[in-house]
């Protein structure tokens, strides 16, 4: 399929490329929206806003071939908007329980030490290194210069193991330092 084709057939008013549009990127929104929302039900509901949004707002894309960093900054501004909203929920404590699927210990260690990271840092680690966003695309989304998203990753990954260091005399059974 022929990205840039398909938008401006959408651009024009075509349903059927709009949704082969959405068709082919339905993975990486998903991936995204998990990266933000824990709760499958927030990420569908982000990524169906999302989807209405782009529909409602392609004519005013600019250049086709962005289109996948378009679509992807929408959805993250659903996600992060959605995720306010549970933020004003109450919380019960900081502790994050592993859940009943987890594979092993390495899995949890690093679920915790991203639930660690401010939510910031945590995304743009998770969109990079776990969902492959390239830098030039995470440039896009946060509407950054290149060499801003690079700072920002190395800077997020000297957190991570700052907390790591921190975190080596931790233990998990009592959820306290030595």
């Amino acid at each position: 399929m022929d990205v840039m084709k398909e938008v401006k057939k959408a651009q024009r008013g075509s349903i059927p490329a709009f949704e082969n549009l959405i068709q082919a990127h339905k993975v990486v929104m998903y991936q995204v929206a998990r990266t933000i929302l824990k709760r499958d039900a927030d990420c569908s509901d982000a990524i169906q806003e999302a989807i209405l949004k782009s529909f409602e707002k392609i004519t005013t894309l600019r250049e086709p071939a962005y289109f996948k960093t378009w679509l992807l900054r929408i959805l993250i501004n659903e996600c992060n908007r959605i995720h306010r909203q549970h933020k004003q929920l109450i919380e019960i404590g900081n502790a994050t329980l592993p859940s009943t699927t987890e594979s092993g210990y390495e899995l949890v260690e690093l679920e915790q030490l991203l639930a660690s990271i401010p939510d910031e840092e945590r995304h743009l680690l998770q969109l990079y290194y776990i969902n492959d966003i390239s830098i030039k695309d995470l440039a896009e989304i946060y509407r950054k210069p290149e060499n801003t998203i690079k700072t920002w990753l190395r800077r997020a990954r000297e957190l991570a193991r700052h907390i790591l260091g921190e975190q080596e005399g931790y233990t998990w059974k009592n959820g306290s330092s030595d």
